[in-house]
């Protein structure tokens, strides 16, 4: 089959959908690979790369992925009626974190008048045979390791312990609010840095976890159950406010608080707010890695640094899994070489063979197919706007 793979135009965004390790592997498989002109520059791997393990540089122009018959991608963001995959043929696969949940419904428009076949990775389900494609896990350990350093940079102070001649420094103090994959990088860096480290979740079945990575687990009266892909379950908005009131001390005591609650399509629930944080002292900081929809703390600003009255800094990273573009390139590279090797086993590209569409791993993360919407949520989104 030929995969192509397109240079990422999106704002912020540095990575690539396939690095050359993973081309190497998908052309001892007898693929082609066509690779646009300066596609993985960003992320730090050149044309030459890509050349040296059998890729083949295309042009950027409006006809390259013409004869694709996939398309692999990192966000929905080129599908526009000026895009070059008007010219894709009916029938071919984009791959990619399509956000069917909250992208822009028209984003989808294009693939479907063309009838494209499209699978969002970042609805792969939380199994345990497609643990190796699940690209939310990979960029959310780049997240939670990089809000890590952002804290750490940020903190007028050391964050270890430190015995001198002149005295002792004691260490600092960090809050990660919201145990997931990212809060768990979060917790892990931030020990390794010396940090005294205390976490907080609803979903107690974290605990054993937080606390197997050196971090003590903060309990409060308040507890919810997850749901089937491992997130959180919203809070009724008393419990909610309960919630916010048992963190206000823990938050004022904090020399970096880090949040990373979200729930998937809807904008994250507020955990810090701004009396919370005008109780903060000057120099503490906040990293909230909810900035893509709306943050956990009430004074972010997505993709800015705010400095509050009271000296306090808060850090709203947008597509911070970018910042380390060539590790978050190989490891979404390698979530998608594992998708595609599954599609491939189920009879993709095989000759007088079907997709087997009945497969929970195909079911979960194909959203369009043969012109009609196969995803339940976008295809009333789609309508909504429509109407």
């Amino acid at each position: 089959m030929i995969i192509a793979v397109p240079r990422e135009r999106a704002p912020r965004e540095r990575r690539v959908s396939l690095v050359p390790e993973t081309v190497a592997r998908l052309k001892k498989l007898d693929h082609r690979i066509l690779i646009e002109e300066g596609a993985g520059v960003a992320s730090g791997f050149s044309d030459q790369q890509y050349r040296e393990v059998g890729g083949e540089i295309a042009p950027s122009n409006s006809q390259w992925v013409a004869d694709a018959d996939i398309v692999v991608i990192i966000q929905n963001t080129e599908f526009d009626l000026s895009s070059p995959y008007t010219s894709l043929k009916p029938g071919s696969m984009i791959v990619g974190m399509l956000a069917p949940l909250s992208a822009p419904p028209e984003s989808f428009e294009v693939m479907l008048n063309n009838r494209l076949t499209a699978f969002s990775m970042d609805a792969i389900p939380r199994i345990s045979r497609a643990q190796s494609m699940d690209v939310l896990s990979s960029m959310s350990t780049v997240a939670g390791y990089r809000a890590a350093l952002i804290g750490a940079e940020q903190l007028p102070r050391f964050f270890p312990l430190l015995m001198t001649a002149a005295g002792t420094i004691t260490p600092a103090h960090v809050l990660v609010l919201g145990a997931g994959v990212a809060g768990l990088q979060a917790i892990a860096t931030t020990h390794r840095l010396g940090a005294v480290v205390q976490a907080f979740d609803t979903r107690p079945v974290v605990r054993e976890q937080v606390e197997s990575l050196g971090a003590s687990f903060l309990t409060l009266e308040i507890q919810t159950q997850q749901t089937q892909d491992g997130y959180a379950q919203a809070l009724a908005e008393d419990v909610h406010q309960q919630e916010i009131n048992l963190l206000s001390k823990p938050v004022a005591g904090a020399d970096v608080v880090i949040t990373t609650a979200l729930i998937p399509g809807k904008p994250a629930p507020i955990l810090v707010t701004k009396e919370m944080v005008a109780q903060m002292r000057a120099g503490a900081v906040i990293v909230d890695l909810a900035a893509e929809t709306g943050g956990n703390c009430e004074l972010s600003q997505p993709g800015e640094t705010v400095v509050t009255d009271n000296g306090v800094v808060i850090e709203a990273p947008l597509n911070i899994a970018s910042q380390l573009a060539p590790h978050a390139s190989q490891l979404y590279s390698r979530n998608v070489f594992n998708f595609l090797s599954h599609l491939f086993s189920l009879g993709l590209g095989q000759e007088g063979k079907e997709l087997d569409f009945s497969d929970e791993i195909v079911a979960r993360t194909m959203v369009l197919h043969d012109g009609q919407v196969s995803h339940e949520i976008l295809a009333n989104r789609m309508t909504q706007v429509r109407s």
